[in-house]
């Protein structure tokens, strides 16, 4: 059953914003890929600085409850199957924040509108007495930028207790790419995540299944995604995404043509036999993709949240959503974050793999996946 908000809860929040913090700034650096401003700031590209690869882990009891004073022997991490060495890291210093505030207003988001009054209190103490930058992006068929990066978070709470209902449409992957790259051009050594209230299903977007797993992948953005249930199914025009740009080259594991006769009209059976044959590390590459992808199309908000490292609520009124908001932040400061340099930095996506060592009926979240970008020109 969830729990209203009492005041004695919002004042908690709010003494304890600086641990908050301390530990959102391990968890908004996500990977070892960095943004760097270019030209007159209103462009960013994506360079490796430094190999280093942050993981977020989150333990808990099959009961729901925190698991505290694990070390670095506690966890085995393999990036694309292979061991990594990693080291457990500390707390840090609070450091400024960029947050993107991304809610539907269109589609089914429209009966939820009501659902953001009151959240100021709520906002302050996810954000913390540290400088911060938030905006409020809505969106229906397109993404509409309603509050520029601002350093007042009344202006964001003050635009999400205000929306008008949008259009028929919920363009998860547009708004969402839309907010990456707002947050792309904050300045560097800002940390970065989106804050994004929708249904589960995307409803319309342009953005194809492959770029959206790429883009989320190869930044340094954190989604905590709180979503309310999709009530339609029509999804077609995420399946027809399913191209023939798939990986793999031609008449390959993921060629639609030239297939053996076996397999005539049974595309899913020939790939995984396919990549069934190729080296343990590249299979799991290849199978976390296609699952990714796959994820993105039927459950988007909780695919997001997943894949960067996030957390996944589901909510159906302002009371749940409230809830859900101070359970994340209960759970934030008690994220372990792993780090490791890779030992094959290869170019692409990595999969990863954490798992506790002599411990029993333990539950772990973790990041899943990260992508290396290929920086030769």
């Amino acid at each position: 059953m969830m729990r209203s908000v009492s005041f004695q809860q919002i004042v908690w929040l709010a003494t304890n914003s600086m641990r908050l913090l301390s530990t959102l700034a391990l968890l908004f650096c996500l990977t070892g890929v960095c943004v760097a401003q270019e030209g007159d700031g209103t462009s960013a590209t994506i360079k490796t600085r430094s190999n280093l690869v942050m993981v977020p882990v989150f333990v808990s009891t099959i009961h729901g409850q925190p698991v505290f004073e694990m070390k670095a022997s506690d966890f085995a991490l393999a990036d694309n199957g292979n061991p990594q060495h990693v080291t457990l890291e500390v707390d840090t210093d609070s450091q400024p924040l960029a947050l993107a505030i991304v809610v539907e207003t269109g589609g089914e988001g429209a009966t939820h509108l009501a659902d953001y009054q009151e959240l100021d209190s709520i906002l302050d103490a996810l954000v913390g007495n540290v400088e911060r930058r938030v905006a409020v992006i809505a969106f229906d068929t397109k993404p509409h930028l309603i509050v520029p990066f601002s350093s007042k978070t009344e202006d964001a709470s003050n635009a999400l207790a205000s929306l008008s209902a949008g259009d028929h449409g919920a363009a998860i992957l547009d708004a969402v790419t839309f907010a990456v790259g707002q947050l792309r051009v904050q300045p560097a050594e800002y940390r970065r995540a989106v804050v994004l209230l929708s249904e589960t299903i995307d409803q319309g977007s342009e953005t194809k299944l492959d770029d959206a797993l790429r883009l989320i992948s190869d930044t340094n953005t954190a989604i905590y995604s709180f979503a309310f249930s999709s009530t339609r199914s029509a999804v077609s025009h995420e399946a027809s995404k399913f191209s023939s740009h798939d990986p793999g080259p031609e008449h390959g594991c993921f060629s639609r043509t030239g297939a053996a006769p076996g397999y005539e009209g049974h595309y899913d059976k020939q790939v995984l036999d396919c990549i069934s044959q190729l080296a343990p590390p590249v299979r799991l590459v290849t199978m976390t993709f296609l699952a990714a992808r796959n994820g993105l199309r039927t459950n988007t908000a909780e695919s997001l949240a997943q894949l960067t490292g996030g957390e996944f609520y589901r909510f159906n009124s302002a009371k749940d959503l409230k809830s859900g908001l101070i359970g994340a932040s209960n759970n934030i400061p008690n994220y372990y974050v792993l780090s490791f340099q890779p030992t094959d930095p290869a170019p692409g996506l990595h999969a990863l793999r954490v798992t506790t060592t002599g411990r029993q009926q333990m539950v772990i979240r973790f990041r899943r996946e990260y992508w290396v970008e290929d920086i030769k020109r």
